[in-house]
């Protein structure tokens, strides 16, 4: 009787701490890990949520990039954080639900190492080729592709970026093993594009959509359902009969495992409001992502959508890169 009067007083305790954790929370500087470099898409969204959270909790969190190795370099260092709430990560389809597929020696288990936070934001990629490439639309793109595999060069910003990981879902829904080529990121690749090394890309909108309206690069298709708003001419994947190029990475935020409840909460609510607020679905939208709308937002649709992509793309991501 006693011990079990003690494991309540215990856990009683334990709930008393979380709660003053949660109502304190955060007290002090709070370390957002960008496991890519300054710049990208990545660390961009990051500083809007990072801004969201100033405002919303009263308190500064800031950005660090740890770059290297498709993100994992990174998300490792977060993995391994003291769970708190003080060290948290802005990660993506790659570094939180596919890395497993391209670093079978990861460090961390990126659905048992993670608590989620929420989704902020998803960025539907984007088939560009070289302007003189010999294809005006995807179907020309695929029959090109599969009579001259052997010649053609695919430019990528690393094993497991999401540049790397949209192309490698499309070769394979092609059934092509072209010469796939690492640069530092995704800049470099349109550049060597920009001078004929490189045949094709795939990469989030905004990444080439300077080049796609001055004409120096192809756009062929959004690998979504809808349309962007900042190409509304170039058609999706679905609309040209080629549903399995279906690539919009997702971004979102992340706590150590074992980071208290009452803390995921306080931070997927900031989350949550800030999400809602029309100067940031502004600066997401000028950035080419699909806004996260109320629904989707907070700590189960984020754990929901990682299972699965993960369920979807793991099998075929993994194959591909076995061949």
């Amino acid at each position: 009787m006693a011990r079990h009067l003690m494991a309540a007083a215990i856990l009683l305790m334990a709930a008393a701490i979380n709660g003053a954790q949660a109502e304190d929370y955060p007290a002090h500087t709070v370390t957002i890990i960008v496991p890519f470099a300054a710049g990208g898409p990545a660390d961009i969204t990051a500083r809007i949520v990072a801004d969201i959270f100033n405002r919303h909790l009263g308190q500064k969190f800031v950005v660090e990039n740890i770059g290297g190795a498709g993100g994992t370099i990174g998300a490792l260092r977060a993995a391994r954080a003291a769970p708190d709430g003080y060290t948290l990560l802005s990660g993506h389809l790659g570094t939180n639900a596919l890395a497993s597929a391209f670093y079978p020696d990861l460090g961390y288990d990126p659905q048992k190492d993670f608590a989620a936070v929420g989704l902020s934001a998803e960025y539907p990629e984007l088939l560009v080729v070289r302007k003189d490439f010999p294809a005006n639309n995807l179907n020309e793109f695929v029959a090109y592709a599969r009579a001259n595999a052997a010649k053609l060069n695919v430019g990528h910003a690393g094993l497991g970026s999401v540049s790397y990981i949209g192309c490698l879902l499309l070769n394979s829904a092609i059934g092509i093993k072209p010469t796939l080529v690492p640069f530092t990121g995704t800049a470099p690749v349109l550049n060597a594009m920009l001078g004929g090394q490189i045949d094709y890309e795939c990469d989030p909108v905004l990444g080439t959509l300077s080049q796609v309206q001055a004409g120096g690069v192809k756009a062929l298709a959004v690998a979504a359902k809808k349309r962007s708003p900042m190409l509304p001419d170039v058609p999706t994947s679905y609309e040209q009969g080629f549903p399995e190029f279906d690539c919009a990475p997702f971004y979102g935020v992340f706590a150590p495992s074992g980071t208290p409840q009452p803390v995921i909460d306080r931070l997927a609510e900031a989350l949550d409001k800030g999400l809602g607020e029309e100067q940031v679905q502004k600066r997401l939208s000028d950035l080419g992502a699909e806004l996260i709308e109320p629904g989707r937002r907070g700590p189960k649709p984020l754990a929901d959508l990682i299972t699965s992509e993960s369920a979807r793309l793991l099998p075929i991501l993994k194959a591909a890169a076995e061949k």
